[in-house]
């Protein structure tokens, strides 16, 4: 088996001989995307641009489908919008540049609120806002961005860009939230490098990660893990490998399994990201085989999700616009 060592954490790791050997023993280097033999129109219809935002600012994020309607984000405005089919609406403004949304069973609406360092959850009946995660260890967290949940009903959240060091602040991580409250670090750097977006698998009991990290020689891949009862992850595997080109942002899955991922570039961006990765949404097999593929028009493509009466329309946000392709196969339910 071969693995990918990566000089700059044993860098910042002090040249840990120990730490470092942990890190390569559990981190193999997958093959990387291959788009030959692909099956697009058994999984993707056509692209269509549903809207364009028009604002000082725009970057679109974190789409999520809930009481009959879309919500996304565009962050550098802090504005929660809503498309209700036919108008574009603003749900929420400052919205501390709020990046992923995710609607739970009971209709409530959990905001990843970036510019505020937490996470928030929106009770659709009563409109309240409570602060459900914002520090640990006694720091703050570094923003929280994407956030999926497993079978038990226990939230997992990506948070990042963080701290190269432990005891001066929180690194980039994935954390748990209970039920009961109590969070917990439950990946961590320099395990993982730069966490995004999170899926959990139809039965919710695998999660996946998408990691994203800018900088050569660091993950650009989609990682998934066993939920264990208590939660804790384990088996880590490394699905599909992006790199050199742009990783994934964010992501969906289908019923059967499938994931839908929001990844590559039309043009590069002053990282070490190649134009590799292809820009669109790429359907990926459990066993990282790519099976479809459909360009997306702008840079950047950023996130994806399930949606529409029965769950056949992938709505998309890239760049200034709002996309919908239909599915041949439906989403997940709402977990």
């Amino acid at each position: 088996m071969t693995y990918l060592v990566n000089r700059r954490s044993a860098l910042m790791l002090g040249g840990s001989a120990a730490l470092l050997a942990s890190w390569t023993a559990r981190t193999p280097l997958s093959s990387a995307a291959d788009y030959s033999s692909l099956n697009t129109e058994e999984f993707l219809g056509q692209v269509k641009v549903l809207t364009t935002i028009e604002d000082d600012k725009v970057f679109t994020e974190g789409p999520a489908w809930g009481n009959g309607a879309l919500y996304f984000t565009n962050v550098p405005a802090e504005k929660i919008l809503k498309w209700d089919g036919r108008n574009l609406s603003v749900f929420r403004e400052n919205s501390n540049k709020a990046n992923g949304l995710h609607f739970d069973g009971k209709g409530n609406l959990w905001a990843c609120e970036g510019g505020a360092g937490r996470v928030t959850r929106t009770d659709w009946k009563a409109g309240t806002v409570k602060v459900m995660a914002d520090q640990f260890n006694s720091f703050p967290l570094a923003a929280p961005n994407d956030l999926c949940f497993d079978y038990k009903g226990r939230l997992y959240f990506s948070s990042r860009p963080g701290t190269a060091d432990p005891s001066q602040g929180n690194v980039n991580a994935v954390y748990r939230l209970d039920r009961d409250g109590s969070l917990e670090q439950v990946l961590a750097w320099p395990d993982i490098h730069m966490p995004n977006g999170l899926v959990t698998s139809p039965n919710g009991r695998k999660l996946y990660l998408i990691e994203a990290h800018p900088d050569a020689d660091h993950h650009r891949d989609i990682r998934s893990y066993e939920i264990q009862r208590d939660g804790s992850l384990t088996d880590e595997k490394v699905v599909i490998d992006f790199y050199p080109g742009r990783s994934g942002d964010g992501m969906a899955i289908d019923e059967m399994g499938n994931l839908y991922v929001a990844a590559g570039l039309h043009a590069t961006r002053q990282t070490s990201e190649t134009l590799d990765t292809r820009p669109g949404i790429h359907v990926v097999s459990p066993e990282g085989k790519i099976l479809a593929f459909r360009e997306t028009p702008e840079d950047t493509i950023t996130n994806c999700t399930f949606g529409g009466v029965n769950r056949k329309t992938l709505f998309v946000t890239c760049g200034t616009k709002l996309l919908a392709i239909p599915t041949r196969v439906a989403g997940k339910p709402i977990r």
